[in-house]
This record gives C-alpha cells, structure tokens and sequence, in this order.
C-alpha cells in the first residue's frame, strides 16, 4: 500500500499512526496541541520517537462528544495538515467522518482518509475518497451495541462498508480496516474483539487497532487516562501478534519500542531452527532504527 510517497510493504511489520489532536475536548489530550506551534511541536517530536505517519483529528469522538460544523473542522484541520505536509516528509491522515472535511484536508494535503463511520456516516464520503483515489482506514461501527454473535456480526459490517467503498469505485488495495475498539462496544466485547483480530484477515485487508488509552484499558485495569499506558502497549504487543499492520497510538516513542521488540522476538521464533555460535552467544541483529549493542546494553 501506498500513503502519499511512502510505501507501507514490508510483511510481518507493524506501522505506527500518530494521533495529534487538534481539539479543545479530546477524550485523552484536549487542548494540549489545539494551536499551530503546539500541533507542530508535537507532529515533529512523533515523528522523531518513530511515527510512520500521523492522524490529524479535528473533532473529538469521545462518548458524549459534542458535534461541530464542517466548515469549524476544516478550519481546524486544514491549516495544520498543510503545514505538516510542507516542513516533514511523512505521510498524514485526517480522522473524519464528513465528506466535506474529507475534501478540504486532501485539498490542504492530506494522503489518507480515517472514517470511524466506515462510510455509512455520511453518503458522500465513499464518493469523496473514490474521486481522490487515496487510501482510507474505514471502521466498524454502529449505532448500538447490540450483537447476535459479535465476532460474525462485526465480519457482515465491514462486509457492508467494503461493498460501499466497491460500489463507490474505491480500490479493494486502498482500504485499511479498523474493528473500532471503543465504539458501540461494551468493555467484554472489546476485549473479546481484540482477542480474536486474528478473524478480521478473512475480509484481505490490512488491519488497524487504535485500542489507546480507551475505556476498555481503564475499565479493566481501574485507570483513568493518564495512567492506561501500559495498558495500552499490551494491546499494541497483541497487535503485531496478531498480524495487525498498524497500530494508532497516542505516545509513538514507547509503541515503537514494544512493536520493534515484539518483531524482534516474532522472528527469533520463525528463525528458531538456526545454529548458536560456540558461545552460547547467538548473531546479534541490528532492529531498524536502532544502533548495534552488546548483550548486556
């Protein structure tokens, strides 16, 4: 897959997605980077810690959110998409369900639309996305959490979204599919989902998880937001485990270094048949992004 000039190819890796929020009320981080300096203080310090490519939020979507406009949203988004895309080289997705927005931030430059109604929250977004022949993360969701059999009913949703996103002339190659943990979902059924990620390869489109420091960490671990960090790098080790190819997080830096220990210990795993050295000592591989060490540190 292709995200503005970058490929996402590499087989068995897992990708960070940065989430900058430049809300006044997110769920997590409201009004902490809700300003030019501070959005772009923020996109630079992700993609220093490891960020792939980064997720421009304009309206918080936490329970009980409050909806704005769409011309409020552009305003919020725009601006800052276009400066990120002009002084870093790193691929950015806005995280919006209106058509609108969706056309104003790929006019500003955004690569990649993220729906967390997976088209079925506005009917011109399948149209928007196809016209732009961009990628897109599209999310299951619906409007209550009421399942006969959750794991088959969340497969016919996204059935549903990917026969939208066909229908609209969105390539089958172009769609990430998120299972919207979080979203009209009770704390077992997420948990369950996440359990069992392994499900959703059957539709043959990569997988997002975006579990961060959300309510199914705080329920379970009896944590508010700021301390569901560790929670939250759980569901990103169980992430690549399960062959997710990104992961969307709020702290990049401790993420990255999870996922890359994870992969390190994954391939150990594929490549357990190899020889030790006569010292008991095995090769060390350098990890991408990480200078050569010894054993011991």
């Amino acid at each position: 897959m292709r995200i503005g000039q970058r490929e996402f190819a590499d087989k068995g890796k897992t990708y960070v997605m940065g989430i900058l929020n430049v809300t006044p009320d997110s769920f997590s981080d409201g009004g902490r980077w809700n300003g030019m300096d501070q959005a772009l203080f923020h996109g630079e310090e992700m993609i220093r810690q490891g960020a792939d490519l980064l997720d421009i939020g304009g309206e918080s979507t936490r329970p009980g959110y409050a909806r704005i406009s769409d011309q409020e949203e552009i305003e919020r988004v725009a601006p800052v998409i276009e400066a990120i895309k002009t002084r870093f080289d790193i691929p950015v997705s806005v995280d919006t369900y209106k058509a609108s927005v969706a056309r104003g931030a790929l006019e500003a430059g955004a690569d990649l639309i993220n729906d967390i109604w997976g088209l079925k929250g506005d009917a011109e977004m399948a149209k928007v996305i196809a016209k732009a022949a961009v990628p897109c993360c599209l999310m299951h969701n619906r409007k209550e959490a009421v399942y006969r059999d959750l794991i088959p009913d969340v497969l016919d949703d996204l059935r549903e979204t990917l026969e939208l996103a066909g229908e609209a002339g969105i390539q089958r190659e172009q769609i990430i599919l998120d299972p919207g943990i979080g979203f009209a979902k009770s704390r077992e059924q997420n948990l369950c989902l996440t359990n069992r990620l392994e499900a959703l390869h059957v539709l043959g489109c990569p997988i997002l998880l975006g579990t961060s420091r959300k309510s199914m960490i705080g329920l379970t671990l009896n944590l508010p937001v700021d301390q569901r960090e560790e929670g939250t790098l759980v569901t990103t080790v169980m992430a690549v485990q399960k062959g997710c190819m990104f992961v969307r997080v709020h702290n990049v830096q401790a993420n990255v270094r999870a996922i890359r220990m994870t992969e390190a210990l994954l391939l150990e795993g594929r490549n357990r048949d190899r020889k030790c050295t006569g010292n008991g000592k095995r090769k060390m591989e350098t990890v991408p992004g990480e200078g050569q060490k010894n054993e011991n540190g």
